[in-house]
């Protein structure tokens, strides 16, 4: 596993400048900030001003040390993100399972590469949702709130998850995970120039999606129909009414679920994968927020990742896997729409296992006889009654319950 990791990190150190494009992207953003300039005179630069901030320490790094410092850091996240997903559904780090799962999605899931190469940010949400479950899972809704709350300040990636938490009544972590960004983004649009640009630019290319080379790439509803020729009005309302009835499905699986982790965990997914059918960009990275979640999940029964038609849809993103007329890159969206759609359609039609839907125990149960609940007549030891140590009855060992 460490030399198929070290191997990616290598490759990319290679062929990329600044720790890839993306990376690069939010590098010079940093740099004109550092300069008395606007971050926001890129286009493509639509990240929150906090990222701007976070970036800033990659301006006083060597390019040659960024080449390999950033896909290290990017491997790094996704290992991470991958253990807590693991955690989560009690699988042990070191099982067979954690380290083939691993391999398979560095070596036999192209987005995986994709991310690590371009140096995008989708890996610190990539990171962050398992570990916001995993806190989740243990009754911490406060420390979730506030990791996602920390994700979004770098990259709005997981906003959805705001839906999350109030599907859970759990006002405390809506409210960190709503404040931390606002809190960090707001600090650091005092420090710039003109922070309005980010309503007045980038807000509104978010809107409308990007230029014309970018919209090649996206992998959403709105973007692949009208390359097939459906009118852009019709594809922006199948999308839209697409992600409604995802959101639909996800309320609907967290109602239908016990508090367990399959209903974290494919909730939380459904959220993701409904808001990727709309929204605008939507790469084929982004599936690396949700993938590892759901691939961990196997390892439960009632899954849905036990479902055949989770691993049809992972089918396109096989690497080296031709499919005819869509081999040129600005073609490859439609392979991750049909990824992105399939395992969108698998997840709403997936249905909680037996055990979650069975109904909970009454609170309070008559109780039993003494050989109904101990055998042989034995009594446990209550130290709260004063209660001897157990023995049997009848023996002198330990006096009778006068309730029996």
């Amino acid at each position: 596993m460490g030399v198929v990791l070290c191997a990616l990190v290598v490759s990319v150190a290679q062929v990329s400048a600044a720790g890839g494009m993306d990376n690069a992207i939010v590098v010079r953003a940093a740099r004109a900030f550092w300069s008395g300039g606007s971050p926001y005179a890129d286009q493509r630069f639509f990240y929150f001003p906090s990222a701007m901030v976070a970036a800033a320490p990659q301006v006083l790094v060597p390019p040659a040390v960024l080449r390999v410092l950033v896909p290290a850091v990017m491997t790094g996240l996704l290992v991470a993100g991958w253990a807590c997903a693991l955690r989560l559904h009690g699988v042990p780090w070191r099982s067979r399972f954690a380290v083939l799962g691993l391999v398979g999605l560095a070596v036999g899931f192209a987005p995986f590469g994709h991310l690590v190469r371009l140096g995008n940010w989708t890996a610190t949400a990539a990171a962050a949702l398992p570990l916001a479950l995993l806190l989740m899972s243990r009754g911490r809704w406060g420390a979730a709130g506030a990791v996602l709350g920390a994700a979004v300040a770098l990259k709005p990636l997981l906003a959805p998850m705001v839906l999350l938490f109030v599907f859970a009544r759990r006002w405390r972590g809506l409210g960190l995970m709503l404040l931390v960004p606002v809190v960090a983004s707001g600090g650091s649009a005092l420090l710039m120039r003109d922070p309005a640009e980010f309503f007045t630019r980038t807000l509104p290319s978010l809107l409308s999606g990007h230029e014309d080379f970018v919209r090649l790439y996206e992998a959403s509803l709105g973007a692949v129909l009208p390359r097939l020729g459906v009118p852009q009005p019709v594809a922006s309302a199948v999308a839209v009414g697409a992600a409604g009835v995802g959101l639909w499905c996800a309320y609907g699986r967290w109602r239908r679920g016990d508090g367990g982790p399959l209903r974290l965990t494919e909730t939380a997914c459904l959220l993701m994968l409904s808001v990727f059918l709309v929204s605008r960009p939507s790469f084929d990275h982004y599936l690396v927020a949700v993938l590892p979640l759901l691939l961990a999940s196997a390892a439960l029964p009632g899954s849905v990742a036990r479902s055949p038609w989770f691993w049809l849809a992972l089918v396109p993103q096989v690497p080296g896997f031709t499919w005819p007329y869509l081999e040129l890159p600005t073609r490859r969206a439609f392979k991750d729409a049909m990824t992105l759609c399939v395992l969108a359609l698998t997840l709403a039609w997936h249905r909680p296992p037996a055990e979650e839907l069975a109904p909970a125990a009454p609170a309070h149960s008559p109780p039993e006889s003494p050989s109904q609940s101990h055998p042989r007549g034995l009594r446990p030891f209550d130290p709260a009654k004063g209660a001897a140590p157990p023995g049997p009855s009848g023996s002198g060992a330990a006096p009778l319950d006068p309730r029996v």
